[in-house]
């Protein structure tokens, strides 16, 4: 990762266009690594191991973060009209949201750390994700050139931060305002989901660029099992339903593998980490809750197919931003 970075720098500097072109997107890289690590916490917090792999992820994890921030803050202040045109852009739009997003995955990973600095950063994050999310519905409601064609899986990520609030904010103490993001959140999960079924079973298929994002289907029911448990302390019927629902997602979306090793790499390709992460962590949360050896065994499973995939990941991305496919009109 460290090896990537001085390319990126060099991205603003000897070809500015590039950074008119730098994507939101990029913040999806952050809601993988950021997964990573709790799903790294959680199995060694399972299997007993005193290694801090987490640790080291996590601070792998806060330098990308401040990298990515400034470069789409100077993109912000020299190409504004670039950053209101992804606005305005019926797929990139749902993408604004992986700032708080990321912000929210930061707090809840630094709390037992340091839980000062968690609490700002997950207050922060908790604001910006209400705006974020509301500006996007507002956008989608009222942004009448919107087809059901712009519909994909990733209009989730709106709906999927609201239920992170609720991951660290329980812990911090905000239970009234955990159950407000999380009812939002499920609300609109339910919404969402009808409307892109309807669009992936009777429209065309998703464009190969997209097919990734066909993975965050996992992440609202995984996320939201985490959530539930959090907020009513208990493994309830409901609780099983969402736990499950992710893991049945998790099979309809096997059953496209064959299709997603025929596609180019792109950005979109990060999607496939979250949402894995996700389900880990909600696995090992089950197994903590009801000593469900077979669930402890899942989450060891699926933590390791994501440190397999985060690492190829950043190798591809590394390879990707070294042959300046990506920060380039489409």
């Amino acid at each position: 990762m460290k090896g990537s970075l001085p390319i990126m720098v060099d991205m603003s500097s000897s070809e500015p266009d590039r950074l008119e072109n730098f994507p939101v997107t990029f913040f999806a890289v952050m809601m993988g690594l950021l997964g990573l690590t709790l799903a790294l916490a959680a199995a060694e917090r399972a299997a007993g191991s005193t290694l801090p792999l987490s640790q080291a992820v996590l601070g792998a994890a806060v330098v990308v973060f401040l990298v990515l921030g400034f470069f789409y803050a100077l993109k912000l202040r020299r190409h504004p009209e670039a950053v209101r045109s992804e606005w305005n852009h019926p797929v990139r739009v749902a993408f604004f949201p992986t700032i708080s997003i990321s912000l929210l995955l930061l707090g809840t990973a630094l709390a037992p750390l340091y839980p000062g600095l968690a609490y700002a950063i997950w207050g922060v994050g908790a604001a910006a994700q209400a705006v974020l999310a509301l500006s996007v519905i507002a956008n989608w409601i009222g942004h009448r050139s919107f087809q059901a064609v712009h519909l994909s899986p990733a209009w989730f990520i709106p709906a999927v931060g609201n239920v992170i609030v609720p991951l660290a904010g329980v812990g911090f103490g905000a239970i009234e305002l955990s159950w407000l993001f999380f009812s939002a959140g499920l609300m609109f999960w339910l919404v969402l989901l009808t409307l892109v079924m309807n669009r992936l079973i009777f429209h065309d298929p998703l464009p190969g660029r997209l097919m990734p994002t066909l993975v965050i289907l996992i992440a609202p029911p995984a996320v939201a099992f985490v959530a539930w448990v959090r907020l009513t302390g208990d493994v309830d019927a409901f609780g099983r339903i969402l736990l499950n629902a992710g893991y049945v997602f998790a099979l309809v979306v096997l059953t496209q593998a064959p299709r997603f090793f025929r596609l180019p790499f792109a950005l979109s390709w990060w999607a496939l980490t979250f949402p894995v992460a996700a389900l880990a962590v909600a696995s090992f949360v089950f197994a903590h809750e009801t000593g469900s050896q077979y669930h402890r065994i899942i989450g060891f499973a699926l933590t390791t197919v994501l440190a397999f995939s985060v690492a190829t990941l950043i190798v591809r991305t590394a390879q990707a931003i070294r042959a300046k496919q990506i920060c380039r009109p489409e």
